[in-house]
């Protein structure tokens, strides 16, 4: 029975590295999903045929269709999730980026 020998620093810096890249695409891609599902939703919303009369108040939005207040609030509750999708993406983003940066910087040892 032979023994396994230990992963060396370097071949396990690696493969944290390689995982987090393919967890951030993975990431990037389900939330690219996200986006143009909840952009289309909320361009549905907008272009309701519904509406005769909005008011924006500092409450939010008042109509004469109470389904169209609620589906707005929805849409603006959307909007709202798609800017902290991207704000988590972009920092994933960087942080792979400065990882990636400072892998290559660093002297190979052998």
């Amino acid at each position: 029975m032979a023994k396994a020998r230990p992963a060396s620093p370097k071949e396990s810096g690696s493969a944290n590295l390689l995982l987090a890249v393919v967890l951030l695409t993975a990431f990037a891609g389900l939330s690219a999903l996200s986006s143009a599902y909840i952009a289309g939703y909320v361009l549905d919303q907008l272009q309701s045929t519904d509406a005769l009369v909005m008011i924006v108040t500092d409450a939010g939005l008042k109509s004469d269709s109470v389904d169209l207040e609620r589906d707005m609030s929805t849409a603006t509750l959307a909007l709202k999730s798609v800017r902290d999708l991207g704000w988590a993406l972009a920092v994933g983003c960087f942080g792979v980026g400065v990882a990636v940066f400072l892998r290559s910087r660093r002297p190979s040892v052998s």
